[in-house]
């Protein structure tokens, strides 16, 4: 895929229902160091003394943040996605980083990707987006630069022979 936003992207498929689909990129940390100072206006600095990457999500709501993190965190706000992974927004979870009672595993996302009703199906029969399980090891402890290098290689796909433009054959 060529797209600016989603090439080279590992998603992590938060829902997927019948009225459509949300997502996180979890391999692309925003690049300059000074990036997230931007962001100020939205979060308390003292986040930044313990969080050191932040995560460019996806395009829709980038002022939104959001904690994909390991499952033995729970808040009242926390949404348990499976046995594995959990998500809580940045507002409740933020005075936890600030007193080192946060999750073993996590990453502060700004921003998601969403697919309408029927969207992502038809991105997936194009040969846009490949699918596959994961684990906590793999989206929080493989390096970011190699995370979808990996991901290709475990469903057996030669990267070099990926043209980047999809459709059916």
């Amino acid at each position: 895929m060529q797209d600016p936003f989603f090439g080279k992207s590992v998603v992590f498929i938060c829902e997927h229902t019948e009225d459509g689909a949300m997502g996180l990129i979890v391999n692309h940390p925003f690049k300059k160091k000074d990036t997230k100072y931007l962001f100020t206006n939205f979060y308390e600095k003292n986040i930044f003394k313990s969080i050191s990457t932040l995560y460019f999500g996806g395009p829709v709501l980038i002022e939104a943040g959001i904690v994909l993190h390991s499952s033995e965190y729970k808040k009242k706000e926390t949404i348990q996605i499976s046995d594995d992974f959990s998500l809580t927004g940045h507002k409740y979870i933020q005075k936890d980083f600030n007193t080192k009672k946060y999750p073993e595993f996590y990453k502060l996302i700004l921003g998601h990707a969403g697919w309408t009703k029927g969207q992502l199906e038809g991105e997936i029969e194009q040969g846009d987006w490949f699918l596959q399980p994961t684990t906590k090891n793999f989206i929080f402890n493989t390096p970011d630069e190699i995370m979808w290098n990996h991901a290709t290689k475990d469903l057996g796909i030669q990267t070099t022979q990926i043209t980047g433009v999809g459709g059916i054959a």
